[in-house]
């Protein structure tokens, strides 16, 4: 097992890396997970539900996306975070801040964890030193740092993929244990069903290789069956109805791949772009352990090359759908460093340094501006003007988080976008219909001088196009927030905040 002091370590610099982690990088940490708990616990009907006893003195407010309407999401992610925020509230301490850092330090001490569980499995594979090359890799990987503290289903999957991986029976490794792993396995997969993906060659190979075939599939179908049986009755409960959301997913976005909707790119664009930017400076070290590396470790290499290449064959594809694998990756790079043997401080040095800058950048500088301005919203909860406030936020759909970090119910409204699930050809979104006319859409919906919002939120692209509206309508700035130095199409550099007079 893995010393307490390398516990302690991963902890303490998990913690600091939450804090260290301040900008946005997909809706989804958000609008799946925290903004699902904001409404489980805070939404008086779904409270009702989460404790089974109805509670006084709650606000009806809350929003669900698309995807909860067409059950394509389960509520296990969700409910973790739910717990964290009815323990606040039974306290007491159901404070805005609270609310927003609480279940990300919750992910930091689970990503310790994950962190040290990567450092025993290579440690029972191999040896001490090459088990410390692997955990100081996993510790100064930029993407893991800009991810693992995140509220995403990706991130928990990945968490659970490598608690699955530290019970694997790995060929010459002295441990392994099916039950623990097929167990996590099937959690993961709960929690996303793509978690499903890498494991086909680790879950195949082991099959292959078990004498005691019978007992694994005796193994395997509780495992299966409690996990599944768990899920069912969690969104049972929360939908009111039985349904498989796995199903929906998959069918959604693997069979419909309905996903193109979010945009698409080339076939090659994982292996081009995805798996090298997400490696970053750790790509050589790869390449290098992947041909060092013994025979038993191949099938690691084999399940990255195989979730890659899945992954592929969807048009719609992004950054964070290959981090599970990324742990894999970071065997071989630890591989790699212990062989360095006269190059090795010179190898640890540039890893440190050439990881740090993008760490410290994306975390700290690049695409902050959608959670800095919520504080300016959260100002208008104290005010007594919160019955007069009315925020309309105009930027492309789910830029912001929403009630989970303003927790309070203030009339709030944003551009949506759900895509077309009936086959409609000339369907356009509500936020694109905007962006096709800013102005004209705005004198149309709000034709009548009381139906106008108290403040609107845009990024400074779009100031001059609705210039005359804000003008004529007795608007004024009153804050410019700084967003991003790569500013690209309807996302602008600064945001800004304009109040009506």
């Amino acid at each position: 097992a893995a010393p307490a002091s390398l516990l302690a370590l991963a902890v303490a610099l998990r913690t600091l890396n939450c804090f260290l982690v301040q900008t946005s990088f997909v809706p989804d940490e958000h609008w799946q997970a925290l903004e699902v708990a904001h409404r489980m616990v805070f939404n008086s009907s779904e409270a009702f539900r989460f404790t089974c006893s109805l509670i006084l003195n709650i606000h009806n407010y809350g929003y669900l996306t698309w995807e909860w309407a067409n059950r394509l999401r389960g509520y296990l992610h969700p409910l973790i975070f739910a717990s964290i925020y009815k323990a606040l509230q039974l306290l007491g301490k159901d404070d805005v801040q609270l609310l927003i850092w609480v279940p990300r330090l919750a992910q930091a001490v689970l990503a310790a964890f994950a962190d040290v569980k990567l450092y025993s499995f290579v440690q029972h594979l191999e040896n001490g030193e090459t088990a410390k090359c692997v955990f100081f890799c996993q510790l100064c990987s930029w993407f893991t740092w800009y991810s693992c503290t995140r509220t995403l289903s990706n991130t928990m999957e990945t968490i659970l993929t490598i608690f699955a991986l530290s019970y694997y029976p790995i060929k010459g490794s002295k441990m392994g244990n099916s039950c623990k792993y097929l167990a996590l396995v099937a959690l993961a997969t709960v929690v996303r069903p793509t978690a499903v993906i890498p494991w086909m060659p680790l879950v195949f190979s082991h099959f292959l290789q078990e004498q005691r075939k019978a007992d694994l599939l005796q193994n395997c179908i509780p495992v299966g069956l409690v996990t599944v049986g768990t899920s069912l009755i969690i969104d049972r409960v929360f939908f009111g109805e039985w349904v498989l959301v796995q199903l929906n997913f998959l069918k959604f976005n693997v069979l419909q791949n309905l996903g193109t909707f979010y945009g698409s790119h080339p076939w090659h664009w994982y292996f081009t772009q995805g798996l090298p930017v997400i490696l970053g400076t750790h790509l050589p070290f790869f390449i290098h352990g992947c041909v060092l590396a013994p025979k038993r470790s191949r099938v690691l290499l084999m399940a990255v090359i195989w979730t890659v290449l899945v992954y592929s064959t969807l048009s719609h594809k992004e950054f964070r759908f290959i981090y599970p694998v990324l742990p894999f990756c970071m065997v071989f790079c630890g591989y790699s460093l212990k062989h360095l043997k006269a190059w090795k401080k010179s190898a640890v040095s540039f890893l440190l340094l050439s990881n740090l800058i993008p760490a410290l950048y994306t975390g700290l500088v690049h695409q902050r501006g959608t959670l800095d301005v919520m504080s300016h919203i959260q100002q208008l909860c104290s005010n007594s003007a919160r019955s007069q406030a009315f925020v309309f936020i105009l930027m492309p759909c789910h830029s912001t988080p929403f009630y989970s970090h303003v927790h309070c119910p203030l009339k709030m409204r944003f551009l949506e976008c759900p895509p077309d699930l009936t086959g409609n050809e000339s369907y356009i979104d509500e936020a694109d219909v905007f962006y096709s006319n800013p102005l004209g859409w705005l004198n149309k919906e709000f034709y009548n001088d009381t139906l106008l919002p108290s403040h609107l939120i845009l990024f400074n692209v779009l100031e001059q196009e609705i210039s005359s509206f804000l003008t004529l309508r007795g608007y004024e700035k009153t804050a410019i927030v700084f967003h991003t130095h790569i500013p690209q199409g309807r996302v602008g550099s600064h945001i800004y905040i304009y109040r009506r007079k």
